[in-house]
């Protein structure tokens, strides 16, 4: 039986990106052993429990909800002839390489979206009350934010008609970059200064997770660097540099509050505080 990119994409999308993920996990794991970059402030067994436990709670809710997840959806605009792109005669290369960088930038003005809105910053802070920086940090996300996410997403590829090998190929990208720029590793400075200009590194996104807001609101990116320079969102270093900068929000500082059940009760009983945009009137300021 002969199989089509599209019919393998579909049929093992989720073994896909189990095994991508499960390899960069371990990818990323042994070179922060090999090279960290910061020393951990908070006990690594307690957080990793906390951050792949929401991981494959994410999972679960999303598989439950939306069984092949945006690939699902890309599939279906695709038998439908939904989608700006379905419409269009271009090659499959140039349709997966728009549809790649579209979705990021998508993903991109979502990220500012999760940190604009006070409801949504209530489930988003889940992702940035995590007192250190490492690998799992990229998978710490409140189910329901998972679930909103899932359906902009679904609702842009509906739009766009990307091709399914695409959208597999940037969920399991995003799933990727997202533990890559969340590494607590060393990387030396001038392959730093090059790598950024074509993908979000660790000391580029480590900014976002700055306990000051100014910080905490720059360096949206997950994937791919340029949306923070073209919007003005991109900050350089931090203000106390990567060994002196703290992680985390000022709201909430001690780790036995923040269990895997607590966190899952954070949006709706934990203090917002100072949840970007209304007190940071360093959005946008470029540098710094």
């Amino acid at each position: 039986m002969n199989l089509s990119m599209t019919d393998l994409a579909i049929r093992y999308e989720a073994w896909i990106r189990l095994g991508a993920f499960a390899a960069v996990l371990f990818l990323m794991a042994l070179w922060e052993v090999a090279a960290p970059r910061r020393r951990l402030s908070t006990k690594k067994a307690q957080r990793w429990l906390c951050n792949l436990g929401v991981a494959v709670i994410d999972t679960l809710t999303v598989r439950a909800l939306f069984a092949s997840a945006v690939v699902g959806v890309a599939w279906m605009a695709r038998e439908r002839n939904w989608g700006l792109l379905n419409g269009l005669e271009l090659p499959f290369w140039l349709a997966c390489v728009l549809s790649i960088v579209a979705l990021d930038f998508v993903v991109y003005l979502q990220h500012v979206l999760f940190h604009a809105v006070p409801a949504l910053w209530r489930l988003h802070m889940v992702h940035h009350t995590d007192l250190d920086f490492d690998v799992t940090t990229g998978n710490r996300f409140h189910p329901l934010e998972i679930v909103i996410s899932m359906l902009l997403k679904a609702v842009f590829v509906v739009a766009l008609g990307p091709p399914v090998v695409a959208v597999l190929t940037f969920e399991v990208l995003l799933n990727a970059t997202a533990m890559f720029n969340h590494g607590n590793v060393r990387i030396p400075v001038g392959v730093d200064r090059v790598l950024r200009w074509f993908v979000v590194t660790p000391d580029m996104h480590r900014v976002h997770h700055s306990i000051l807001s100014a910080e905490t609101n720059s360096n949206f990116g997950f994937n791919l660097p340029w949306w923070d320079h073209l919007l003005g969102t991109y900050r350089d270093q931090p203000q106390s540099g990567h060994e002196g900068m703290t992680v985390g929000l000022r709201q909430f500082r001690d780790p036995q509050l923040l269990t895997l059940a607590r966190i899952l009760a954070l949006p709706f009983v934990g203090d917002k505080g100072s949840y970007s945009f209304r007190d940071s009137t360093a959005f946008g300021k470029p540098g710094g």
